[in-house]
């Protein structure tokens, strides 16, 4: 299951777009009411091409590749000296594939920001150094712990060593991810889980003006910021999101052209989250079920056919291989097999994203 943590500072949209992205419906002003759980759900990864595989066979059911979004409390400038509720939920997306970083680039007189003033590059800032003192006391607590043993293990001084590379990286601000440590002193820490070492989508919440051309204050620094750091940029109004997912489909369409849009800025996140991580899909179909399948790049087909279950993996003798492409261009799949389109690829066959597998085997 693909996961995702939200993060950012209070009111700047996080839990908005969690709720459009799943549509949960969930309160927005966690920070004035005092709400301080995490909101975790699914959301389903938009996919033309499932909705054209839904119409072509009318299946009893259908489904989508899906991720779930964790909304984490707003975090704080400040929160390694015991400020901000939100900081110390940080240790609950740890294990998220992925982080989305929220930022604000819109001005609100009922809607304050923390720091007073509407300044983007300032709060990427406030935010990874919170991520990076956040991995930074994580080490620290597992080093107190090793010298606080009884007894230091031959195994516990190869990742001391490590440990203390890390923290001598992170106190001078050099995150995990750029942290100059070998692959196996990596292996060390593999079960660690650092913030600062996940890949994250940068989205920047912005105004109907902002989302029309005028931009917004710091855009300039933003952009090259993502550019270096290469993370995927997403600039998305939350507001304009609401009014569009509350349309009629055709009303939608007419919206979103008059906007510029091609795609929403919610269907470009899911995408995004997908694409980031080196995942795609394949897809099964029938009368019965049309389903999408996450899978990494590179994977092959005997491996596939175990994430649908352990008994095709197991029992894997060949399976039935329909690019997505052909089907789409000639409309039924009898046509497919007509033209020989339909092959069959033994177990190190690699499956390609938008392939339709139908696996033989047997147990």
């Amino acid at each position: 299951m693909l996961t995702c943590g939200i993060v950012g500072l209070p009111m700047v949209g996080k839990t908005t777009l969690f709720n459009l992205v799943t549509n949960s419906g969930l309160e927005t002003s966690n920070y004035l009411t005092g709400k301080t759980e995490i909101n975790v759900a699914m959301a389903e990864v938009p996919d033309a091409r499932i909705d054209f595989l839904i119409n072509l066979y009318k299946p009893k059911k259908n489904a989508y590749a899906q991720i779930q979004f964790s909304d984490v409390p707003g975090l704080v400038r400040g929160a390694s000296e015991g400020k901000g509720v939100g900081n110390r939920f940080l240790d609950g997306i740890r294990n998220a594939d992925l982080l989305v970083h929220v930022v604000r680039a819109f001005k609100d007189k009922g809607v304050p920001h923390v720091d007073g003033d509407i300044d983007p590059m300032r709060d990427i800032e406030t935010v990874n150094l919170e991520l990076l003192l956040a991995d930074m006391d994580l080490v620290e607590k597992r080093i107190r712990r090793i010298n606080e043993g009884k007894k230091i293990k031959k195994e516990q001084l190869a990742e001391l060593e490590v440990l203390r590379k890390c923290l001598s990286a992170l106190e001078n601000e050099v995150t995990m991810h750029k942290a100059e440590l070998s692959e196996a002193e990596r292996e060390l820490l593999v079960n660690y889980s650092f913030l600062t070492d996940k890949p994250m989508i940068l989205v920047v919440n912005i105004n109907e003006e902002q989302l029309r051309g005028g931009g917004y204050p710091g855009q300039e620094k933003v952009r090259a910021c993502a550019a270096e750091k290469d993370i995927i940029l997403l600039e998305v109004s939350g507001l304009i999101e609401m009014e569009i997912s509350e349309l009629p489909e055709d009303d939608r369409r007419e919206f979103m052209e008059d906007l510029g849009l091609r795609q929403s800025g919610i269907d470009r996140l899911a995408r995004a989250a997908y694409d980031t991580l080196g995942l795609m899909s394949f897809f099964t179909v029938g009368e019965d079920e049309v389903k999408a399948w996450t899978i990494p790049v590179g994977l092959n087909a005997k491996s596939a056919a175990g994430k649908i279950h352990s008994d095709l993996e197991r029992g894997f003798i060949r399976a039935e291989v329909v690019a997505f492409d052909d089907l789409h261009g000639l409309g039924s799949m009898n046509k497919v097999k007509e033209k020989g389109l339909a092959r069959l690829e033994g177990k190190d066959y690699m499956v390609k994203d938008g392939d339709i597998l139908n696996i033989r085997f047997n147990v």
